[in-house]
Parts: structure tokens; C-alpha cells; sequence
């Protein structure tokens, strides 16, 4: 059964995505592999190589480079102050927040169900552990681990 959502997406060469994705508006360069259930919104960039694991949200702003893995039920946020309507109690539309982006650089892994905050910078070659919250940027070469996130050790 092949049961995918993909709208306006630049895809590269030798991607395989899996059943039951939603993808839109997002750009997924070669050979990377996009895991079932996975939601991939509107500008938002993945680069060569990398492995986006199953039940896994990647919002808007979030910029991922090659060579990363992400863990299953991994979460990216964009929104510093989320709400459901505007001060005068509207609903909120696009024109009333702003995308704060993430990146996650080159080789970078991040373990599964860890959610990662808006305008962090995961460094190359880092490690998130699985289960971590991840609230301020992470050095290259470190591995970060707990809520918050804190650095254990560098690689």
C-alpha cells in the first residue's frame, strides 16, 4: 500500500521515502532516506545522506546538512512563543508569528524522541541523546544528553 502526501517538493536523486509521509514546500537533496509517518513542512532543508527516521516532525526553518541521522519521534520546534489566537483573541495566522530556524550541521546525529527548540544550532559530528530537550546550540564534536540538554563529553 503506498499512501504518501507530497506536494511541491524538490526532491534529489535516490531519495526513498516510505509510506505514510506528509512532505510540502521542503527540499530533500540526494540519497537521503525519509522514514513512514514523517512530516516535513514548507522550507525546510535536508541535505545528502541523511536518514530521517519514522514518526519524526521537521516544521518549517528547521535546515538539516548532509550526513545526519535523526531518530524516530524526533520533534524540531519553530516558535519561541506559541498561541493559538492574537491578543485581541483571533485566531493566529502565518502573518502574526515568525519562524525562528534551526540548524542541524554535517554529521550530526540526534537520538530519538528528542525535541529540539527553535534557533539552536546542533554542531558537526554532535550527538543529542535520545529523550533530550534540546534549549541552546551544541558545540561540534560534543555529545549533549537530558532536559535541558548539557554537554557530556567532547568526541
Amino acid at each position: 500500500m503506498e499512501k504518501k502526501n507530497i506536494n511541491n517538493v524538490k526532491l534529489g536523486s535516490g531519495v526513498k521515502i516510505f509510506d505514510f509521509v506528509n512532505l510540502y514546500g521542503c527540499c530533500i537533496d540526494n540519497d537521503t532516506k525519509i522514514g513512514t509517518f514523517v512530516e516535513i513542512q514548507k522550507n525546510a532543508t535536508i541535505g545528502k545522506n541523511c536518514k530521517i527516521s519514522s514518526h519524526t516532525f521537521i516544521c518549517e526553518g528547521v535546515h538539516i546538512a548532509d550526513n545526519v541521522f535523526v531518530g524516530h519521534n524526533v520533534t524540531f520546534i519553530n516558535d519561541k512563543i506559541p498561541r493559538a489566537t492574537t491578543t485581541d483573541g483571533q485566531m493566529q495566522s502565518e502573518a502574526d508569528w515568525k519562524v525562528v530556524e534551526t540548524f542541524v550541521k554535517t554529521g550530526a546525529s540526534i537520538g530519538s524522541s528528542a525535541t529540539i527548540l527553535c534557533g539552536v544550532t546542533i554542531g558537526e559530528n554532535s550527538i543529542v541523546g535520545a529523550g533530550s530537550v534540546v534549549t541552546k546550540d551544541v558545540p561540534a564534536n560534543t555529545i549533549v544528553a537530558g532536559v535541558p540538554a548539557k554537554v557530556i563529553r567532547k568526541i
